[in-house]
């Protein structure tokens, strides 16, 4: 075999070589991740419960808040119109009857 040859397969070596390297190490992180994932799965359910129990108690805190704030916006709607309505009725000449105690 020639010296150019024997260059050649050396060099063809060196990259088969190289490429079997980067799919080893793209394998192996690869089983890595799998494990972490199947890893994780198995440590993190009491952590996924905590946060779906913490989401719910925010959302009920939340859901009370905008009670709070829908119930303030009404009440104050109502206390306009009714300032609406006796200031019609007073340019009519006319009163609500509020009983005196």
């Amino acid at each position: 075999m020639s010296m150019e040859k024997m260059v050649k397969v050396e060099e063809g070596f060196q990259r088969a070589m190289g490429l079997k390297k980067m799919v080893d190490r793209w394998r192996n992180s690869h089983t890595h991740c799998l494990w972490q994932m199947t890893l994780s799965r198995r440590r993190n359910p009491y952590a996924i419960l905590r946060m779906q129990n913490t989401m719910l108690q925010e959302l009920a805190l939340v859901n009370k808040q905008l009670l709070m704030v829908r119930q303030a916006a009404l009440h104050q709607l109502f206390e306009k119109e009714h300032r609406q309505y006796q200031r019609e009725l007073n340019q009519m000449g006319k009163a609500f009857y509020v009983e005196r105690l």
